[in-house]
This record gives structure tokens, sequence and C-alpha cells, in this order.
């Protein structure tokens, strides 16, 4: 269900969907947009989640996961 809300939008954002919205509406360009931010913005999230996870790795761990890593892909190349 969509509702109806009232937002002041910069001109040169107006433009911009004036001038990409194509056959659509500017209110379904305008939530394409959106849509698009929010994912964005998510993923931007997860990555500083996933350094932030990381920066506590001491580097002989992650030396350690790179050699696994690397018997692992021998070993089952071997195997094909």
């Amino acid at each position: 269900m969509r509702m109806a809300k009232s937002f002041t939008i910069d001109p040169e954002v107006n433009r911009f969907v004036e001038a990409t919205k194509g056959e659509r509406s500017a209110s379904e360009r305008v939530n394409e947009l959106l849509r698009r931010a929010i994912v964005e913005e998510q993923n931007e999230k997860l990555e500083l989640e996933a350094a932030a996870f990381f920066a506590g790795v001491p580097q002989s761990e992650r030396e350690e996961a790179k050699a696994f890593r690397k018997a692992s892909i021998r070993a089952i190349t071997r195997d094909e």
C-alpha cells in the first residue's frame, strides 16, 4: 500500500528525476532511487561491521586462514 507523503526536494534532484524517469511517474522514479539508496546504505553498514569484525583478527590468524584456503583449493582440484 502506498502512502501520500510530502517532502521537499532540491531543484537539482528534481531535474535529475524528471530527466531519468522515462515513461514512469516521478513518484515511481523517486521510489526506485530511494530503494537503491537504502540498499547502498545497508551495504555500507555491512562493510563497516565486517571491517570492525576482521580488525580484531591478528595477522597470524589471517596468514593461517590463507594457507588453509590454498591447501583446500589444491585438495579440491586434485580430487576432480
